[in-house]
C-alpha cells in the first residue's frame, strides 16, 4: 500500500489514455496547438512517470499552419497489438478552410519512445476522440459525433467501425453504439471499449462537456458491436454534484485498465479550483483513481466515488518525494524534451549554444495565429518561478525578447526588453492589450523573473520588482479553452536573442 498525489503529471495534460505492456504503463495526453505533440510517459509503478518521447515529433508529420489555440491534436488513445504500438487521434483545424491533413489519423511504432510513423489518415469518419480496440484479427475504431437529429444541444452518438488490418483504413460505414446515458447530457467524449474481466465489453465515455457538468458513464455488452446497456448507477464518476467549494472539478474523460497485478484503475482529467474560486493555470490535468469490479459492474473510487488530491491505495508504492530545488532548464547537450513550440517545433527556431539557448525571432506576434519564436513549457504547479537572463544581438531592426506566460493568443503576459533598452510588461485579455509597466534599462543583459503564486504573477528585473499582474484571465474555464498555461522565453522581430541561466523553481 502506498500514497500518491493527484495530478500524477505536472502541468496541463488532458484526455489521458493508458496502455499496459511488458510490465510498464504508457500514457498519452492531448497537446492541441503545441509541438512536439502527444507526449508518451512511461511508469513501472503508476505513480512516478517519465517522459520518453512524442508521437508528433518532427516537422512535416502534420501541417499546423493556422491552428489557433485549443485546436489541433484532440484526445489521443494509445494501444499495443502484436508488437506494434498505435496512437489514434483527431487533428481539428478550427475555423480555417479544412486542409487535406485534418480529421482522424493513426501513427504506429515498434517502440513507444519512437520514432513514430507519419500519420495514416482515416477519411470519411465523423467527430472527434477516436479509440482503437483489438479483438483477435479485427481492429475496431470508435469515436463521438454530434447527432444529426439531436433532441438537445450537444447530443452525441458514439460510433463504431472496423479498420483494414493492413492499410488501417475504414471498412464500411460507422454504426451507432450508444446515444448517451442521461437525458439532456451533451458533448460526449473520450469513448473507449474495454474487455470486462468476466467476458463481454464495457464502453467508457464522458458526458456533460469538459466543464463543471463533466461525468464518466459506462455501458455493457456481450459483444463488441452491441447492443450496449447503460449501468443503472451512471454516472460512475463525477464531481458535478459537489458544488462550487469542491477543489477538484470537471472530472471526466476516463480510460480504464487492468494493472500488472490484476487490480483495476482509471485515469481521468480534472481541473483544480484555487481558493479564490478560479481555475488553476495548470488547466486540465491527469488524475489516477482506483477502481474495482462488483457484480460485473465497474466501481470507480470505491468507498468515496471521488477523485482525491492525496490517495492511499493497494497496488502502488509511496510516490517519490517531489524535488523542490531549482532546475537548470538548459542542462545537457540537447534541448529538454519538455520544451514546446506553438504551431512549430522548438528545433526550428531554438538552438543550444554552450550555456545558452539562441532564439531566432520572427515578426509574428504572440497574439497572431502564426509562428512566434516562443520556447514554452507547461506551468507545473500553482506556485513556481521562472528566471532567465536575456541579451539581444546588435542591429537596427526592431527586436524584443523576454519571458511569456501564455494560455492562448488572447490570454497572456509578456515582460520583454528591446534594442533601445526599454523594459515593458504587457497583458492581453481577449481583444484588450495593456502596457502595465515600462522602465528604461540599457543595453546590458537583463535578468527577468516571473513568480507565480496562485493567480498573482510578480515580475522582477534584476531581482527588483517591476510589476504585479492578476493572471486570473489566463485561467481555463472560458468556452472553447481546453489548455492550461505555458511559459518560457520569447523573441519577436528580426535577429536573435540569447537566453542564459534559464531556471525554474517548481
Amino acid at each position: 500500500m502506498g500514497t500518491y498525489a493527484n495530478p500524477i503529471l505536472d502541468g496541463c495534460h488532458p484526455d489521458p489514455s493508458v496502455c499496459v505492456v511488458d510490465g510498464a504503463y504508457h500514457l498519452v495526453t492531448s497537446t492541441f496547438e503545441h509541438l512536439p505533440g502527444l507526449p508518451i510517459h512511461r511508469s513501472t509503478n503508476l505513480v512516478d512517470w517519465e517522459l520518453i518521447g512524442h508521437v508528433i515529433d518532427r516537422p512535416g508529420q502534420i501541417d499546423f499552419t493556422g491552428i489557433a489555440g485549443s485546436k489541433g491534436l484532440f484526445a489521443p488513445t494509445i494501444r499495443h497489438h502484436r508488437g506494434t504500438w498505435y496512437v489514434v487521434c483527431t487533428h481539428v483545424p478550427g475555423d480555417r478552410e479544412q486542409p487535406r491533413e485534418a480529421g482522424h489519423f493513426v501513427c504506429t511504432a515498434t517502440d513507444p519512445a519512437g520514432p513514430w510513423s507519419d500519420p495514416t489518415w482515416l477519411p470519411g469518419l465523423p467527430g472527434i476522440d477516436p479509440s482503437l480496440t483489438f479483438d483477435g484479427d479485427d481492429i475496431w475504431l470508435c469515436g463521438t459525433a454530434l447527432q444529426d437529429d439531436g433532441l438537445w444541444d450537444g447530443q452525441c452518438d458514439v460510433w463504431l467501425t472496423r479498420l483494414d488490418p493492413d492499410s488501417l483504413l475504414p471498412i464500411g460505414e460507422p454504426t451507432v453504439l450508444w446515444r448517451g446515458a442521461l437525458q439532456g447530457a451533451g458533448w460526449a467524449e473520450g469513448p473507449h471499449l474495454v474487455r470486462r474481466p468476466d467476458g463481454g465489453w464495457m464502453l467508457v465515455a464522458a458526458e456533460g462537456g469538459t466543464d463543471r457538468d463533466h461525468a464518466v458513464c459506462v455501458a455493457y455488452s456481450d459483444t463488441i458491436e452491441g447492443p450496449y446497456a447503460g449501468d443503472p448507477g451512471n454516472p460512475r464518476l463525477t464531481h458535478r454534484h459537489l458544488g462550487a467549494a469542491e477543489a477538484i472539478q470537471n472530472v471526466g474523460h476516463a480510460d480504464a485498465f487492468e494493472a500488472i497485478d490484476g487490480r483495476w484503475w482509471v485515469v481521468a482529467l480534472a481541473t483544480r479550483v484555487l481558493p479564490d474560486g478560479a481555475n488553476s493555470l495548470c488547466g486540465r490535468q491527469t488524475q489516477l483513481v482506483p477502481a474495482t469490479w462488483e457484480d460485473g459492474r465497474l466501481v470507480i473510487a470505491p468507498g468515496s466515488g471521488r477523485v482525491h488530491r492525496q490517495v492511499t491505495a493497494d497496488g502502488v508504492p509511496d510516490q517519490a518525494a517531489r524535488d523542490s530545488s531549482p532546475v537548470d532548464l538548459l542542462a545537457g547537450s540537447r534541448l529538454d524534451p519538455g520544451w514546446n513550440g506553438v504551431r512549430w517545433h522548438p528545433g526550428e527556431f531554438a538552438t543550444l549554444e554552450g550555456d545558452a539557448v539562441v532564439l531566432t525571432a520572427t515578426p509574428d506576434e504572440p497574439t497572431a495565429v502564426g509562428r512566434t519564436a516562443f520556447l514554452g513549457r507547461r506551468v507545473p504547479t500553482d506556485e513556481c518561478t521562472l528566471t532567465a537572463t536575456v541579451s539581444l544581438t546588435p542591429g537596427d531592426a526592431e527586436l524584443r525578447a523576454g519571458l511569456l506566460l501564455r494560455t492562448s493568443e488572447s490570454a497572456m503576459v509578456e515582460v520583454s526588453t528591446n534594442r533601445e533598452g526599454e523594459l515593458r510588461v504587457t497583458t492581453v485579455d481577449e481583444s484588450e492589450t495593456q502596457q502595465v509597466a515600462h522602465r528604461a534599462h540599457g543595453s546590458a543583459p537583463v535578468t527577468l523573473t516571473m513568480r507565480l503564486r496562485g493567480h498573482t504573477l510578480d515580475i522582477l528585473v534584476d531581482e527588483e520588482a517591476l510589476a504585479t499582474v492578476d493572471v486570473t484571465p489566463l485561467a481555463t474555464g472560458r468556452p472553447g479553452w481546453f489548455m492550461g498555461s505555458w511559459w518560457g522565453p520569447v523573441a519577436v522581430g528580426e535577429g536573435t536573442a540569447r537566453v542564459r541561466r534559464l531556471v525554474m523553481e517548481p
